[in-house]
């Protein structure tokens, strides 16, 4: 089989807490004949199974290499922090880094929030993956700083969340291989862009229907009919007849005779 018989197909790469559900529905119905593939990725190695070619392109956290990657902004989650249902900061609505400096904060591995220096007291040891986390905030070893997508994610019933003022906050973006920009891909940004399927700078576009022809104006000087000639009956201003002089019918004075 030569490369021109392989169908069509595109792979789409996603770190943990993105739901690519909207996009991907989009693109079932715009492309039914290319089939879309999810490829659940960890934030360590989206970047080079996007290079590796493992992916045409994926859902990621920023920072971008922009070196070899192309990326698209797309959101700015909100950062939370996990804690037991029963914790006294459950009481409240929002916290502050300053609100949790006496407790033990968790610091994973896999940390996307990219702190200097985390708020409140650091574990022994770090966990390995933010799954791991999660469960030590469940048996009451500390609590969890993290975007909201990934609470949603690892939710438990004996856990809930709280938003977490002046903390860094992660943003998603849509990254692929810059000297693999196919048509596929430039598909896939209309799509997450918000283009319609006749948008003017996607690739799959409609016909523009075609131009009717104009018509033509007369020319100034043309073939134009002229106005009727007025014929109304009315007394001349100096006292005669309505009439053109000399109209049958019009009296006229005896000529004087010359002396």
């Amino acid at each position: 089989m030569t490369g021109s018989d392989v169908s069509p197909s595109f792979r789409l790469a996603y770190v943990p807490g993105v739901t690519p559900t909207k996009w991907v529905r989009i693109w079932n119905e715009r492309l039914p004949d290319v089939p879309l593939t999810l490829v659940a990725v960890s934030p360590a190695e989206a970047f080079d199974v996007l290079r590796g070619g493992g992916a045409d392109a994926g859902f990621v956290r920023l920072p971008v290499d922009r070196t070899d990657l192309s990326a698209i902004p797309l959101y700015t989650e909100t950062t939370v922090v996990v804690i037991p249902k029963d914790h006294v900061v459950a009481a409240v609505e929002e916290v502050s880094a300053e609100d949790l400096a006496d407790e033990i904060v968790l610091h994973p591995l896999d940390d996307t929030l990219g702190w200097e220096r985390p708020p409140g007291q650091p574990a022994f040891e770090r966990p390995a993956t933010t799954a791991d986390a999660i469960e030590l905030v469940a048996a009451g070893v500390g609590l969890l700083v993290v975007p909201q997508s990934l609470a949603r994610l690892h939710h438990r019933k004996d856990l809930t969340y709280r938003p977490l003022s002046d903390a860094p906050e992660s943003r998603v973006a849509l990254s692929w291989p810059e000297e693999r920009t196919t048509d596929l891909v430039e598909d896939f940004i209309g799509i997450v862009r918000g283009r319609t399927v006749n948008s003017s700078r996607g690739r799959s576009q409609a016909p523009a229907p075609a131009a009717q022809p104009k018509r033509k104006r007369p020319e100034a000087g043309g073939d134009r009919r002229k106005p009727a000639a007025r014929t109304s009956a009315g007394k001349n201003p100096r006292g005669g007849s309505g009439g053109a002089k000399g109209t049958k019918g019009a009296k006229r004075g005896k000529p004087r005779r010359r002396s």
